[in-house]
């Protein structure tokens, strides 16, 4: 196809979109999901039998593994979102990938066996060998764009799939938040503040590289101590009552009746037996995610969204606490962790914070 066919493609399942965006997006996915043929023509790459990350942009080759109210399925998040009934989302809560070309087949294979490639991989400390990080603070500023484009193009999709008042929470960091939130909210979706998960990371903090010594007392960086959770909703259908009685989506459900949901949470790091059970490098432990999870379908009812669902931590979450959830995940890798993943973490007894 012709960028102008794909173009047109693309504003009838979206939306209005800028040409700039759906290039960005060609150029992001190039060579993994689309060939170059020749200039402004595209198409999707034939002979993947050996990259199962791509397998799922067929439907009739998704699968899908069920454990209680939670389903997740081998798919692509874009794709998977376009085929969903209008209204059938009631709440997303996601940790989406943020270095693109990190979690590209290609990167991927670096990191599992060893090599790292784009990722940082930390030294080891005190005998603790500690998790591999994107490299945020290197990121280009096409790759910027493409992170924007990214968000948007997502928006656009999940929007006619949300029910009035959807809230969407979206875990970010203190450097790229600031691009997301713009795109959420270009797209449609309203800012309704953020959540801080207050925890010690291992981004910034360091002396100059290369001279540590000469300026030992100098930190190029604050060293994060919170990680940042957008907050955003679709906009209500009339008042807040008739939204909630209608779609049962619009508020947070409150820890109890005496205490409201806050947006300061204190959280300490995924604990080691947590990483044993679902070793993924952006796990987050499960007596925050469930907090987060039981908040945000006021009510109780509704289907909960991670559309990238890593090694499952939403999902084990909502079955935690009793919610319906669906998770779509592109790397095989990683939806194998997680079928192993969700019922032992929807298990696991960790201390309740106190109403």
């Amino acid at each position: 196809m012709s960028v102008g066919d794909i173009e047109l493609r693309v504003n009838q399942i979206v939306g209005p979109t800028p040409s700039s965006s759906i290039r960005s997006y060609l150029r992001l996915n190039t060579p993994d999901v689309f060939l170059r043929e020749d200039r402004g023509i595209y198409r999707l790459k034939e002979n993947i039998a050996n990259e199962p990350v791509l397998e799922s942009l067929a439907i009739d080759k998704q699968v899908v593994f069920e454990f209680g109210r939670s389903k997740l399925v081998h798919a692509d998040c874009f794709e998977w979102i376009t085929q969903q009934e209008l209204h059938s989302i009631h709440a997303v809560v996601t940790d989406p990938p943020y270095g693109l070309h990190e979690y590209t087949a290609e990167q991927q294979s670096k990191l599992r066996s060893g090599k790292g490639g784009v990722w940082r991989i930390p030294p080891s400390f005190d005998g603790h060998t500690r998790s591999p990080l994107p490299r945020f603070t290197t990121l280009t500023r096409d790759q910027l764009d493409e992170l924007r484009t990214f968000f948007s193009l997502l928006t656009r999709l999940l929007l006619p799939k949300l029910v009035p008042g959807a809230h969407v929470l979206v875990a970010t960091n203190p450097l790229l938040s600031y691009i997301v939130s713009g795109a959420l909210a270009d797209s449609g979706l309203e800012r309704r503040g953020e959540i801080v998960r207050l925890t010690m990371t291992m981004r910034g903090g360091d002396r100059p590289k290369a001279a540590h010594e000469e300026f030992s007392e100098i930190s190029m960086m604050p060293r994060s101590a919170w990680e940042p959770w957008l907050v955003f909703r679709k906009p209500l259908e009339g008042r807040a009552q008739d939204n909630l009685r209608k779609w049962k989506t619009g508020g947070f459900r409150r820890p109890s009746k005496y205490k409201p949901f806050t947006d300061v949470i204190e959280s300490s790091p995924t604990r080691k037996n947590e990483r044993a059970l679902a070793p993924h490098p952006s796990l987050k432990p499960q007596s925050f995610m469930r907090q987060i999870v039981r908040a945000v379908l006021p009510l109780g009812e509704g289907v909960i969204l991670d559309p990238f669902a890593g090694a499952g931590s939403t999902l084990a979450a909502a079955e935690a606490v009793g919610y319906k959830s669906i998770g779509i995940e592109k790397d095989f890798h990683f939806f194998e962790i997680a079928r192993g993943a969700i019922p032992r973490l929807a298990r696991l007894k960790i201390k309740e914070t106190k109403p």
